[in-house]
């Protein structure tokens, strides 16, 4: 079985210091979070940024700072959301492309979000991929229901996505796919040949979710933007706890961990 990738997103655009006050918002707390998750054991940051009052960000001098204190730090792979936060625009949602970063998420389809829509329409879509694509940088499939496994495949052909792609099922939010074994293996057998294969279970499913992917041979993601507690009842401290716990699961079935370096290696990342 090849080595774990951990991913850390150590913020999202949702929670806050008022949910925990782990939650980093400003560069240099992004930077120091990140460091020290790396220093746990992950080898993929993937980063929204924030205000200073908290609230979400898109601009690219935001980004572009932050990411410039992260590699001052370490030298993980860096993956700028797409995401953004619910309400933004293509062009907002797009600036972190321009922080010069190795990997950008992109979500191939519309999902309720808890209370809210997550929007992303085909056109939507294929103008995020195509800004990826512009900027050469290797595009992750955040998969939140089993038919955008088929939207990313269309993009395959039309072009718009180089095979084999990464893809990320976040299983857990509400309006998307719940969290189970049987949905985790349903999407698993669901990607095309060759692909690699990450799972982010949102809130009381991100261990549960990561133990099934590290038995399966798929890559895990934990971290403050996903989930908020280290355990039960118990906040997490910081991303770095998050990451070191999944870290110990890891190692209970001797699975290794892929550093860095060799997280590009199985990616199929080439720097310049």
């Amino acid at each position: 079985m090849e080595k774990l990738i951990i991913t850390c997103a150590v913020t999202g655009a949702e929670v806050t210091k008022k949910d925990n006050p782990a939650v980093p918002y400003s560069p240099e707390e992004l930077a120091e979070s990140s460091f020290a998750a790396v220093k746990a054991g992950a080898s993929i940051i993937h980063l929204h940024v924030r205000h200073p009052d908290g609230t979400p960000a898109h601009q690219k001098a935001i980004f572009q700072e932050t990411v410039g204190l992260i590699r001052k730090k370490c030298d993980p792979i860096i993956m700028v959301s797409t995401g953004g936060a619910v309400g933004m625009t293509v062009d907002e949602r797009c600036e972190g492309l321009e922080a010069g970063t190795e990997m950008a998420s992109i979500t191939t389809g519309t999902v309720n979000f808890g209370k809210d829509v997550f929007l992303n329409s085909p056109d939507m879509i294929e103008k995020i991929a195509g800004k990826i694509r512009e900027k050469k940088i290797k595009p992750e499939i955040e998969i939140f229901d089993a038919g955008m496994v088929d939207n990313a495949a269309a993009l395959v052909k039309k072009g718009l996505l180089s095979a084999p792609v990464q893809f990320q099922f976040v299983l857990g939010v509400a309006g998307g796919l719940s969290a189970s074994a049987r949905n985790l293996t349903y999407l698993a057998d669901s990607v095309p040949p060759g692909s690699t294969w990450c799972v982010a279970g949102v809130g009381r499913h991100q261990f549960p979710m990561a133990a099934h992917t590290i038995l399966m041979g798929g890559h895990v993601r934990v971290g403050l933007e996903d989930n908020l507690y280290l355990r039960k009842g118990v906040l997490a401290p910081s991303n770095a706890a998050l990451v070191e716990r999944a870290a110990a699961i890891a190692k209970e079935f001797d699975r290794e961990l892929a550093d860095p370096a060799e997280a590009r290696r199985l990616l199929g990342i080439t720097r310049a």
